[in-house]
């Protein structure tokens, strides 16, 4: 079986653009998804909301809707970032993701319902009652979502970035989203997705062919620790 590694963080805009793709990917026989939160906004990396963070993300996420029609809602645009009591932090929707894969393998499930819960609802959702919630509507049973994740939280997640930060490098990628398509016999292939953006379709037919996009670097903006950046 082939592999699709998405190498990503839960609050990358950019990765909530390649969404549509990743549930393409996930129908395509014989390959399954590896899912590598790289903790973007963790540590000293963490970010209350600011009028100049606002200023910042909103070119991105008009871009972001425009090229792939991705949802955002106002309560994201003159909600969430315009509530500088907000405070964006990877690291517990990265452990919300980690305990949904590990009790029923929904991790791309949980992911993609907190993408759509910060972008499109403005939810916090690096707050635990908000994460209990989300697990709730996924179906998942809230107090062994709540003791999995309770495990999971604290150095397990840390262990999780550091591995998926490895990954990263591997395979020279420079930010958030990267993919890899990994081949039954190891080979690796990073996937310029960029002629993808908006066409789920195309992705998962190229991706049935095993026809890895251009070796060339990715064109689309990348969010890297430090923000987001056009390649």
């Amino acid at each position: 079986m082939s592999t699709l590694h998405y190498i990503f963080d839960p609050l990358c805009g950019w990765c909530y653009a390649v969404a549509p793709l990743l549930r393409a990917a996930r129908e395509v026989p014989g390959l399954s998804i590896a899912l590598h939160g790289g903790g973007m906004m963790t540590g000293a990396n963490r970010r209350s909301i600011t009028p100049q963070w606002r200023d910042y993300v909103l070119p991105h996420d008009r871009r972001i809707a425009q090229l792939t029609g991705q949802p955002f809602g106002e309560a994201y645009f003159e909600g969430l970032l315009r509530d500088t009591t907000a405070v964006m932090d990877s690291a517990p929707p990265t452990t919300a993701i980690l305990a949904a894969e590990e009790l029923a393998g929904r991790g791309l499930d949980m992911a993609h319902r907190l993408q759509h819960a910060h972008y499109a609802e403005g939810r916090r959702i690096a707050d635990q009652a908000v994460l209990q919630a989300l697990a709730a509507e996924l179906g998942l049973e809230v107090a062994s979502f709540t003791a999995a994740f309770e495990r999971l939280a604290g150095e397990a997640t840390e262990q999780h970035f550091r591995d998926s930060r490895h990954w990263l490098a591997r395979v020279g990628g420079q930010g958030f989203p990267t993919l890899v398509l990994e081949q039954a016999d190891g080979a690796l292939t990073r996937i310029d997705v960029s002629p993808f953006l908006g066409q789920p379709d195309a992705f998962a037919a190229a991706l049935r062919q095993q026809v890895p996009a251009a070796d060339a670097a990715e064109m689309i903006p990348h969010c890297g620790l430090d923000g987001c950046t056009d390649a």
